[in-house]
């Protein structure tokens, strides 16, 4: 005899068999073995067994991909049995051979495919945990680099204020010393301090407002030979702030190194306070550094321009030979000679620029040039308003001196 046709009760048990798979991805197991019983239940009421094959073959592949070796060979072997038991019901109609091959091979290519897409899904689960943690700690890299620039800078702001702090201290000597001979000298003396006073005052605010981080520096007595202090004058722990008189110095030593470095001042040149002076240095020192670093012999020039309103830093060099092939793979800063993945030594680089920038309400930005090269561009605000950070009037900066 034949397979029976299907009827109403056979169309009820397909339904049922596909229907229980909805549950297969939060109880494989279990939609698996309800979808198999109902299978048997089906072949059983004399109905042809490939009609509800496929429900049980996708349960089987579920079990294979989620979970244990011995729990999907198990269900394997049911599909297997279950085949076998059809072919058996309707003997005289099968081919043995044929059940049995076909019994054997679609549920192990299901079991192979099913378990190769479970180990792809936990390796694909455990590169996300890989680059979740990766991006963790790249965040707290860079939280770590930023809170080091900060005091690092705070330090060298603590030297201004210091500074200042002493010649406070000398010109209220000298006042009172000569008040009773010298009034002219004694008032000169106070006109000193005054101004003087309100830089200090200035400089502890801007560096209140740099530690709002609110942690200490833990690197004291640690040396990078790759420090850009390496190119300052008389570098050192206890040395004093450098400033824009010391920049022919710098330069010289950069030539030193193999670049060829020219400078520019453009403009009437105004005295700028002495952090904010220490801003530019440190900008065109590592600039300067990032040029020997990475773009090897070539030549560079600084351009110091005084504008009515903002005072204009820029430092290009023309690059090197190969920055072509040195440009591959560079972030998008910038590359050539001044590559984001390598920025960040001692002084943190672009971070650091940033950060002194931003404390006298000014930017940088960095990038490559059209004509070749890479350009490193610091605006800040005239000194005489709008350097500080809430935007409030700074000290006056005396009077136009040229260099």
């Amino acid at each position: 005899m034949g397979w029976q046709p299907l009827d109403e009760l056979g169309a009820v048990l397909t339904v049922l068999v596909g229907l229980v798979l909805l549950a297969r991805r939060i109880a494989p197991v279990a939609a698996f073995a309800a979808s198999s019983a109902l299978w048997v239940v089906f072949i059983t009421c004399g109905y042809w067994p490939v009609v509800n094959s496929m429900p049980p073959l996708l349960g089987l592949y579920t079990v294979a991909a989620t979970r244990t070796l011995r729990t999907s060979v198990a269900c394997a072997a049911v599909v297997t049995g279950t085949w076998v038991y059809a072919g058996l019901a309707n003997a005289e109609n099968s081919s043995m051979p044929t059940v049995l091959a076909q019994a054997v091979l679609f549920p192990a290519v299901v079991f192979v495919v099913g378990r190769g897409s479970g180990r792809l899904a936990e390796r694909n689960r455990q590169f996300a945990e890989l680059t979740f943690q990766l991006r963790r700690q790249q965040e707290e890299n860079a939280r770590r680099a930023l809170t080091e620039e900060r005091v690092r800078i705070a330090r060298e702001l603590h030297d201004v204020v210091a500074h200042h702090m002493s010649v406070i201290s000398l010109q209220a000597g000298m006042a009172s010393y000569v008040f009773p001979t010298d009034p002219a000298s004694s008032r000169q003396a106070l006109d000193t301090i005054a101004g003087t006073s309100r830089e200090a005052l200035e400089e502890m605010r801007r560096m209140l407002f740099l530690l709002r981080v609110g942690q200490e520096d833990q690197s004291e007595g640690r040396a990078d030979p790759d420090d850009p202090g390496a190119l300052e004058p008389g570098g050192g722990a206890y040395a004093p702030a450098p400033g824009l008189d010391l920049l022919d110095r710098l330069l010289d030593r950069v030539r030193g190194a193999g670049v060829q470095v020219t400078m520019e001042v453009v403009g009437s040149p105004v005295r700028l306070p002495q952090g904010m002076a220490l801003c530019v240095y440190r900008v065109i020192q590592e600039a300067l550094t990032n040029v020997l670093k990475h773009a090897g012999p070539t030549s560079a020039a600084v351009i110091i321009r005084y504008e009515s309103r903002t005072v204009v830093v820029t430092v290009t060099d023309e690059g090197s030979a190969d920055e072509g092939s040195a440009d591959e793979g560079s972030g998008d800063e910038g590359s050539g000679a001044f590559r984001p993945k390598t920025v960040i030594t001692a002084g943190h680089g672009l971070i650091g620029m940033r950060e002194r920038a931003k404390i006298y309400g000014g930017s940088v930005t960095a990038g490559r040039r059209a004509p070749g090269g890479f350009e490193v561009r610091l605006v800040l605000p005239a000194p005489t308003a709008g350097d500080r950070p809430d935007g409030r009037p700074a000290p006056g900066s005396g009077d136009a001196r040229s260099r």
